[in-house]
């Protein structure tokens, strides 16, 4: 049997959400199929550290995917003429985009359809180029997979697909997130926030994120406390990225609200299990890692009460109105000054976390493609 997989997103050191459900679910797949070939199709050059096993075929397709435009020449020339060539059983893609000139069985995962709901969060050119082309995909595959109910339902009321056709895959956590000693947080401190306890936000900054929001909450806070806490929000610049520079530069604590830019996998782990909270607000996720990855660092969480995040957090987090500031402020003020409370959040925490592993998400991801083999 072949397999084509589409492995744009393996990009050593690049990697978010996406790509990290990519990396985890395609090595424990092709290291428990051995007698499988499976043909990666890269975009930016093929790094050795992707190749799980003697069962995979790389191959580096031109152009890189840096654009919309980019996008539909990749799947529809280089990936439709590869598929043509190789023939396989099945092209498998983690991100959700398919060959829509190639008639193969195929399969996709949508995590999300965020740009449905929020345009606006969008460069101009990417939001018409998921709102054109992904309706498509749902339609062309022949089995899909999401990873929350959230986003099951929501593809389902949107695309009009039958609920038969998806299947939830839940996301899991990478290993390398680890509690901290307390010497390893006090290091991390002085390295990042000036030696002060902070609280973190964590991922890309998109405007679906919330941070405006995040920051004069943050802002309320401070002004109602006496403390030296920071503000650490860690992650790459996208969409609209200048407009929260504009915003900080106003606040009367600009100078405790750090931005840190992308962080490597190391420095992010101990950013994150060194802090007071996470504090996860956005007004769109599909799944949303950093939850999970707060709970496997005995970190305390604070979570937005929309779309699929209180699904994934349950009972483990304090959960908030993402548009209601005094909220948000109010919760980072009881997660810092109540121990109890901090406690009882790592505890659930402890136990929440133990729903989430890759191997799980491999194996569902497997049994779901099974069904169309």
């Amino acid at each position: 049997m072949k397999i084509a997989v589409n492995t744009r997103l393996l990009r050593k050191g690049k990697m978010d959400g996406i790509g990290w459900f990519t990396y985890n679910t395609l090595q424990k797949i092709t290291t428990d199929n051995p007698d499988i070939e499976f043909y990666f199709f890269f975009d930016s050059g093929i790094d050795s550290s992707f190749l799980f096993g003697e069962n995979i075929i790389p191959h580096n397709l031109f152009p890189p995917t840096k654009h919309a435009l980019l996008n539909v020449m990749w799947f529809e020339w280089s990936v439709k003429r590869m598929l043509q060539k190789i023939n396989p059983d099945l092209f498998l893609s983690p991100d959700g985009s398919l060959c829509l000139g190639w008639n193969g069985k195929q399969y996709g995962v949508i995590h999300d359809i965020n740009f449905v709901h929020m345009p606006e969060a969008l460069k101009f050119s990417n939001r018409k180029y998921y709102n054109y082309f992904f309706p498509k995909y749902a339609k062309k595959a022949a089995r899909l997979a999401t990873v929350s109910a959230y986003s099951k339902n929501d593809i389902i009321k949107t695309y009009g697909i039958p609920e038969s056709k998806i299947d939830i895959v839940y996301s899991g956590i990478n290993s390398f997130y680890q509690p901290v000693t307390n010497d390893d947080a006090q290091k991390t401190r002085l390295q990042f926030s000036e030696g002060c306890e902070y609280f973190v936000f964590i991922g890309t900054l998109s405007p679906r994120k919330n941070i405006l929001r995040l920051m004069e909450a943050f802002e309320i806070y401070k002004t109602n406390s006496s403390n030296d806490h920071k503000l650490l929000i860690v992650g790459k610049g996208m969409y609209k990225e200048g407009e929260l520079m504009e915003f900080k530069a106003k606040l009367s604590h600009s100078k405790d609200i750090i931005f840190t830019g992308r962080q490597g996998d190391e420095n992010v782990k101990k950013i994150l299990a060194s802090a007071i909270s996470l504090v996860f607000i956005p007004l769109f996720e599909g799944f949303g890692l950093p939850p999970i990855e707060a709970m496997q660092c005995n970190v305390p969480v604070i979570a937005s009460n929309v779309t699929s995040v209180p699904e994934i957090c349950g009972d483990a987090a304090l959960i908030v109105d993402p548009y209601n500031l005094l909220e948000v402020a109010s919760a980072m003020a009881k997660v810092s000054e109540n121990k109890q409370l901090r406690k009882e959040l790592i505890a659930k925490g402890a136990v929440r976390k133990g729903f989430f592993s890759w191997n799980k998400t491999a194996d569902l991801l497997w049994e779901s493609i099974n069904k169309i083999i």
